[in-house]
């Protein structure tokens, strides 16, 4: 059965009702959309301005004392007695182990008695040579006589100069049986106990003794960074500071700074040629003994100060394809431009750039991801700017 609707047939009436919806949906679409084609989109900057940058390099390194004295017999015998606590701090002449003194005792006796019967048989003889002299003149005495009264008397006075420094002798090694301690400082635990037999300089130390405060820091730099350094001063790009250039930041094992902080003694004159780095040794305040030897810090060596560096928020650098940084800038007309870049090192959550941006740029900071070079865009100062950034005059930083 046929029907239609005003001389529509039903399929002619469905086309045309498809088609009438389409064009109201069209006549709708865009109104009361934001985005629309003149709407400028909105970035937030920070303006490039030059400013003075205390620039260190943060360097691996250990600890070690600052006088080390190993505690060795000079005599041979028993010890007696120990006389200190293991751990502990001692003072510089202080006894630290008895070694048995009565042997040494006995020789000391023995030279004095010998020297003493040297002494004792120099008058007589120095008299008859005397008197065969006198007698010489008159030839009561032969020549031969008097030759053999001279020496006799230059033989005793040998025997008693071989007796004096016998008796010396003796007595430095009555002293050394009374081992002390050679430096102050801090001693460890003690190889031997009492009733054991040592023998004069023998390998294996009795205790050693580190002096902790001060302490030494000694780290490596390599030789490339040390003569990218000369080259920076010499061009300018950094000065020398005659104030504070000495003065070295230590981290700790666990990421904190030590309290006190330290100097830089020296720079090491050769280079190591398997690691291609040279020393440094640092000279640290070790009051209540935090640094140990053997721990491993973190020295922060100031380089030198950049009088007029650039730095920008790591968030306003990208990277294309190929991995180089860049950067997008507001120019005075508000059009978006790219600048690549050459940067330095990370300072805090900065960038210190060498290369690429001049001073009063406007750099994008956010909003980078609606704007593409050569956009017009409406700029707002960065919010983030207003708080500060970290303080990157103390910052520690590796070098790039």
């Amino acid at each position: 059965m046929h029907w239609c609707v005003n001389g529509y047939k039903p399929r002619q009436w469905a086309v045309a009702l498809m088609a009438l919806t389409l064009m109201l949906g069209g006549c709708g679409s865009g109104q009361g959309q934001p985005g629309g084609p003149n709407q400028v989109p909105e970035v937030a900057t920070v303006t490039i301005q030059p400013q003075q940058v205390e620039l260190t390099t943060e360097l691996p390194g250990r600890t070690s004392p600052y006088l080390v004295a190993e505690i060795r017999p000079q005599v041979n015998g028993i010890i007696k007695k120990r006389l200190f606590q293991e751990g502990s701090d001692v003072k510089a002449g202080q006894l630290l182990y008895q070694i048995d003194p009565a042997p040494f005792q006995v020789a000391l006796d023995s030279a004095k008695a010998s020297l003493g019967k040297a002494q004792a048989n120099l008058p007589s003889i120095r008299l008859r040579t005397q008197r065969y002299q006198e007698l010489l003149a008159d030839k009561a005495v032969s020549r031969q006589d008097y030759d053999d009264a001279a020496a006799a008397m230059g033989q005793v006075q040998a025997e008693i100069e071989y007796w004096k420094a016998q008796v010396e002798a003796a007595r430095i090694n009555l002293g050394y049986t009374k081992v002390t301690a050679p430096i102050s400082g801090r001693i460890g635990k003690s190889a031997v106990t009492d009733g054991a037999l040592v023998t004069a300089y023998q390998p294996t130390a009795l205790a050693t003794i580190q002096q902790l405060d001060p302490i030494y820091v000694d780290v490596s730099q390599s030789s490339a960074e040390l003569l990218r350094l000369k080259r920076n001063l010499e061009a300018g790009r950094l000065a020398a500071d005659s104030k504070n250039g000495r003065k070295v930041c230590i981290l700790l094992e666990d990421g904190n700074l030590c309290p006190q902080a330290g100097t830089l003694q020296f720079r090491d004159v050769t280079v190591d040629q398997a690691t291609g780095s040279f020393t440094l040794r640092i000279v640290v305040p070790n009051p209540q003994h935090l640094l140990l030897p053997g721990m491993f810090v973190r020295a922060s060596v100031q380089e030198g100060i950049a009088q007029k560096a650039t730095l920008v928020p790591q968030q306003g650098v990208n990277r294309n394809p190929k991995g180089e940084p860049y950067a997008l800038i507001v120019d005075d007309s508000g059009k978006v431009q790219m600048r690549m870049l050459k940067l330095n090192r990370a300072l805090g959550d900065q960038w210190l750039v060498s290369s690429g941006l001049e001073p009063g740029e406007r750099v994008i900071v956010e909003g980078l991801m609606k704007v593409r070079p050569g956009a017009t865009v409406k700029t707002v100062p960065w919010e983030g700017a207003k708080a500060g950034a970290p303080d990157t005059k103390n910052a520690p930083a590796k070098s790039h």
